[in-house]
Order: structure tokens, then C-alpha cells, then sequence
């Protein structure tokens, strides 16, 4: 390919073809936008568990109590999805907020994707 002349896109840290590594790096920059522009907006932990609590009609202060009500539970795997995906606050940082394991906020990052995708219309901010 080098004596052809053809060059590709490349990047040592993913293995792929050229046009997957170019698709990869689009997705992450577009990623890394979306949270530059959240943070500029003033978006915060707190301003997200005031959505997530309007969302769900409980109190904002119940989303930081342990408890296995499944409200509260829904809720609290939404604001993880939320804070770990488009914030970009870490796991640790969220276990230590609600006083959980860094694996319970893994499996509510889980949870909270599988919530934000049956609801296709639940977006971060309101219109």
C-alpha cells in the first residue's frame, strides 16, 4: 500500500481498517463536543438529578438515599447513564456521591442505558 501510494487513516490504539478507525475517532470527538457543550450550558450532577427527578416526579433529595424502590432505583441508573455518558464523571466519583460500589454504578450505568433507550423521547434537557 505504501509503494501504491494509498494511505489510510490510522491510530495505534484501535485496530481496524482505515474508514472504522476514521468512524471511531468521529464518534469520540463527537462525544467529547457533546459534553464541552453540556459543561457550557452549566450542566452539572446537580442540574441532572433535577431532571432525572423531574422526570421520574420524586424529589431531587431522594435520588441520593439508598433504597431498593424501584422508582428511586430507576431513577438513580438514569442519572448514572446520564453522568458517566454524555458528563463524563467517573464511576468513582459517582460511588462515592451516592455511597455505593463502583460495580452498583457500573450495573446502573447498565440499567439506566437500557431506561434512556425504552424512552427514546427522554432527552437531558428539556426543549
Amino acid at each position: 500500500m505504501r509503494r501504491a501510494k494509498i494511505f489510510e487513516k490510522a491510530d495505534e490504539r484501535i485496530l481496524g481498517d482505515g474508514d472504522f478507525v476514521q468512524a471511531v475517532l468521529a464518534r469520540a470527538k463527537e462525544k467529547l463536543q457533546r459534553h464541552f457543550i453540556l459543561q457550557s450550558k452549566g450542566v452539572g450532577i446537580d442540574t441532572l438529578a433535577d431532571r432525572v427527578a423531574e422526570i421520574f416526579d420524586i424529589p431531587a433529595s431522594e435520588l441520593w438515599v439508598p433504597g431498593k424502590h424501584r422508582q428511586r432505583v430507576r431513577a438513580r441508573s438514569l442519572l448514572c447513564y446520564w453522568a458517566n455518558r454524555e458528563l463524563g464523571i467517573s464511576m468513582s466519583k459517582l460511588s462515592r456521591r451516592l455511597k455505593v460500589s463502583v460495580m452498583a454504578v457500573s450495573y446502573a450505568v447498565q440499567r439506566g442505558e437500557k431506561i434512556a433507550n425504552e424512552f427514546h423521547s427522554i432527552q437531558l434537557l428539556p426543549p
